[in-house]
Protein backbone atom coordinates (compact mmCIF):
# COMPACT_ATOMS: atom_id res chain seq x y z
CA UNK A 1 0.00 0.00 0.00
CA UNK A 2 1.41 3.36 -1.00
CA UNK A 3 1.14 6.37 1.21
CA UNK A 4 -0.21 9.59 -0.19
CA UNK A 5 1.03 13.06 0.44
CA UNK A 6 -1.25 15.66 1.94
CA UNK A 7 -1.44 17.38 -1.45
CA UNK A 8 -2.54 14.13 -3.12
CA UNK A 9 -5.21 13.57 -0.47
CA UNK A 10 -6.49 17.14 -0.93
CA UNK A 11 -6.63 16.65 -4.71
CA UNK A 12 -8.57 13.40 -4.28
CA UNK A 13 -11.02 15.08 -1.94
CA UNK A 14 -11.44 17.96 -4.36
CA UNK A 15 -12.21 15.56 -7.20
CA UNK A 16 -14.60 13.57 -5.03
CA UNK A 17 -16.89 16.60 -4.98
CA UNK A 18 -16.45 17.79 -8.55
CA UNK A 19 -19.88 17.97 -10.16
CA UNK A 20 -18.35 17.34 -13.58
CA UNK A 21 -17.66 13.75 -12.49
CA UNK A 22 -20.66 11.50 -13.04
CA UNK A 23 -20.57 9.92 -9.58
CA UNK A 24 -20.26 13.17 -7.64
CA UNK A 25 -22.99 13.43 -4.98
CA UNK A 26 -23.22 17.18 -5.52
CA UNK A 27 -25.04 16.45 -8.80
CA UNK A 28 -28.08 15.33 -6.84
CA UNK A 29 -27.98 18.55 -4.86
CA UNK A 30 -27.67 20.62 -8.04
CA UNK A 31 -30.64 18.75 -9.47
CA UNK A 32 -32.65 19.51 -6.34
CA UNK A 33 -31.69 23.19 -6.27
CA UNK A 34 -32.63 23.69 -9.93
CA UNK A 35 -36.24 22.66 -9.29
CA UNK A 36 -38.71 25.54 -9.66
CA UNK A 37 -40.68 24.56 -6.55
CA UNK A 38 -37.49 24.51 -4.46
CA UNK A 39 -36.62 28.03 -5.62
CA UNK A 40 -40.12 29.31 -4.89
CA UNK A 41 -40.37 27.64 -1.47
CA UNK A 42 -36.96 28.91 -0.39
CA UNK A 43 -37.67 32.49 -1.50
CA UNK A 44 -41.10 32.38 0.17
CA UNK A 45 -39.42 31.38 3.43
CA UNK A 46 -36.76 34.06 3.13
CA UNK A 47 -38.93 36.61 4.98
CA UNK A 48 -39.39 34.29 7.95
CA UNK A 49 -41.28 31.23 9.19
CA UNK A 50 -44.47 30.25 7.37
CA UNK A 51 -47.24 27.80 7.92
CA UNK A 52 -47.98 25.23 5.26
CA UNK A 53 -51.24 26.96 4.28
CA UNK A 54 -49.42 30.31 3.90
CA UNK A 55 -46.89 28.72 1.56
CA UNK A 56 -49.66 27.03 -0.39
CA UNK A 57 -51.45 30.35 -0.92
CA UNK A 58 -48.25 32.25 -1.71
CA UNK A 59 -46.97 29.83 -4.35
CA UNK A 60 -49.66 29.79 -7.02
CA UNK A 61 -50.05 26.53 -8.89
CA UNK A 62 -48.21 24.24 -6.48
CA UNK A 63 -50.17 21.11 -5.66
CA UNK A 64 -50.44 19.81 -2.11
CA UNK A 65 -48.39 16.78 -3.14
CA UNK A 66 -45.55 18.86 -4.66
CA UNK A 67 -45.42 21.31 -1.77
CA UNK A 68 -45.30 18.49 0.78
CA UNK A 69 -42.66 16.62 -1.21
CA UNK A 70 -40.55 19.75 -1.69
CA UNK A 71 -40.69 20.68 1.99
CA UNK A 72 -39.72 17.15 3.03
CA UNK A 73 -36.77 17.09 0.64
CA UNK A 74 -35.58 20.52 1.80
CA UNK A 75 -35.89 19.41 5.42
CA UNK A 76 -33.92 16.24 4.63
CA UNK A 77 -31.17 18.32 3.00
CA UNK A 78 -30.97 20.55 6.06
CA UNK A 79 -32.17 23.70 4.27
CA UNK A 80 -35.56 23.98 5.99
CA UNK A 81 -36.67 23.12 9.50
CA UNK A 82 -40.15 22.06 10.56
CA UNK A 83 -41.53 23.07 13.94
CA UNK A 84 -44.61 21.38 15.35
CA UNK A 85 -46.60 23.31 17.96
CA UNK A 86 -49.08 21.15 19.85
CA UNK A 87 -52.41 22.89 19.74
CA UNK A 88 -55.86 22.26 18.29
CA UNK A 89 -55.41 22.10 15.39
CA UNK A 90 -51.69 21.29 15.38
CA UNK A 91 -49.58 24.16 14.08
CA UNK A 92 -46.66 23.42 11.76
CA UNK A 93 -44.19 26.14 10.79
CA UNK A 94 -41.39 25.93 8.25
CA UNK A 95 -38.33 28.15 8.22
CA UNK A 96 -34.90 28.33 6.69
CA UNK A 97 -32.03 26.82 8.62
CA UNK A 98 -28.67 28.61 8.77
CA UNK A 99 -27.57 26.39 5.86
CA UNK A 100 -30.69 27.40 3.92
CA UNK A 101 -30.08 31.08 4.68
CA UNK A 102 -26.54 30.77 3.34
CA UNK A 103 -28.02 29.71 -0.01
CA UNK A 104 -30.49 32.59 -0.27
CA UNK A 105 -28.30 35.23 -1.94
CA UNK A 106 -27.85 32.85 -4.87
CA UNK A 107 -31.44 31.62 -5.06
CA UNK A 108 -32.86 35.13 -4.72
CA UNK A 109 -30.52 36.41 -7.42
CA UNK A 110 -31.62 33.66 -9.83
CA UNK A 111 -35.31 34.37 -9.16
CA UNK A 112 -34.76 38.12 -9.62
CA UNK A 113 -32.77 37.56 -12.80
CA UNK A 114 -35.54 35.33 -14.22
CA UNK A 115 -38.18 37.95 -13.44
CA UNK A 116 -36.10 40.78 -14.91
CA UNK A 117 -35.09 38.96 -18.11
CA UNK A 118 -38.10 36.83 -19.00
CA UNK A 119 -39.11 39.18 -21.82
CA UNK A 120 -35.62 38.92 -23.35
CA UNK A 121 -35.73 35.13 -23.08
CA UNK A 122 -39.19 34.97 -24.64
CA UNK A 123 -38.01 37.14 -27.57
CA UNK A 124 -34.98 34.89 -28.03
CA UNK A 125 -37.25 31.82 -28.01
CA UNK A 126 -39.57 33.36 -30.59
CA UNK A 127 -36.61 34.25 -32.80
CA UNK A 128 -35.12 30.75 -32.46
CA UNK A 129 -38.46 29.11 -33.24
CA UNK A 130 -39.00 31.33 -36.29
CA UNK A 131 -35.53 30.60 -37.67
CA UNK A 132 -35.58 26.87 -36.88
CA UNK A 133 -39.07 25.87 -37.96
Amino acid sequence: MTTKTAAERREEAKQAFDAYFSQCPSRKLLDRLSDKWVTLVLTALEAGPCRYSDLSRRIAGVSQKMLTQTLRLLERDGLVSRTLTPSVPVRVDYELTPLGRSLMPLVSAIKSWAEAHIEDVERAREHYDAVNS
